[in-house]
């Protein structure tokens, strides 16, 4: 999909101001370079009947009660979406860092939304909880169209902010939501590794399916710093000057340690896993996602 992919780069993107705008191009933009696009509708439960009014579409009259009764009945439904979506997003302080033209809180804003507008055009649910140390913002999940605006509403007023306390928050969302459905969560994961793995394994024990976007940016995942430079703790008071050629080696091997770790306990706990850079077209999501959710509806 060459087309798709360079109107779905960051630089394009950052280019669209309103967050809806962005999620219904990128979405569009990418479905329309598949060759076929998974299709997940709802599936609908047979509630009650009641009794015939005029008007009622004749295709639900209920022909064997009236064939018992000599009285007209119709089946009522009720529409059970197949999935309920929970977007996880950080918001802590570090999301703050870019040298792009998306930092990470703007690309993990950027996904979830895109994710919903997507969830919500298969007529399944989507909701929102924002983060930090603790739950900032939860946005409800529901499944009508005109459920977006008030994900990126939700969304948009959030400033990152604070620490990261992973743990505490996967619980209490784990606690909020005891139903079970797909938590996407959209990190980048710098905080306790420990906490989140927990927390990752407390949402599986409850039934959930779990996918992580692990967001990170290009300096990052690169460490191309040349010359004396200061780095200073966007969750600290600590800086550090130094020149950063003599601490790219071991920072290099500290980072794939820290990867190979998140990748490998992901792995263990039955946990989607993606490694995204912020300079990722941002299809790169809507794909791990839709693979990943195809997998559950054959397994279902």
């Amino acid at each position: 999909m060459p087309d798709s992919k360079r109107f779905l780069h960051p630089e394009a993107i950052k280019r669209i101001a309103r967050l809806e705008l962005r999620a219904r191009h990128i979405v569009e933009g990418f479905l329309s370079g598949m060759h076929r696009t998974p299709y997940f509708g709802q599936s609908v439960e047979f509630r009650q009947h009641r009794e015939y009014a005029a008007g009622d579409d004749l295709r639900h009259v209920d022909w064997k009660v009236w064939a018992r009764q000599d009285r007209l009945y119709v089946k009522q439904f009720e529409e059970d979406t197949n999935l309920r979506c929970h977007l996880l997003v950080d918001g802590s302080n570090s999301m703050r860092y870019g040298c792009g033209p998306l930092n990470k809180y703007e690309y993990a804003c950027t996904v979830a939304a895109s994710m919903a507008y997507l969830v919500l055009r298969q007529q399944d649910a989507a909701g929102c909880v924002t983060f930090d140390d603790r739950v900032r913002k939860t946005v409800p999940t529901r499944s009508n169209r005109t459920h977006l605006q008030a994900i990126i509403d939700g969304l948009a007023l959030e400033e990152p902010a604070d620490k990261t306390d992973m743990y505490a928050v996967l619980r209490s969302i784990a606690e909020a939501f005891p139903r079970r459905g797909m938590m996407i969560l959209i990190s980048d994961l710098l905080n306790d590794p420990k906490g989140t793995i927990k927390g990752l394994q407390l949402l599986r024990r409850r039934g959930h399916d779990v996918l992580v976007f692990h967001v990170m940016d290009d300096d990052e995942l690169d460490f191309q710093f040349n010359g004396p430079t200061r780095f200073e703790g966007l969750e600290s008071l600590d800086a550090l000057n130094c020149n950063p050629r003599a601490l790219r080696e071991g920072y290099l091997e500290a980072l794939q340690e820290f990867l190979d770790h998140i990748r490998r306990q992901c792995a263990q706990s039955v946990v989607d896993y993606a490694l995204i850079r912020t300079s990722d077209p941002l299809d790169a999501a809507l794909a791990t996602y839709l693979s990943n959710r195809l997998g559950m509806h054959h397994k279902n």
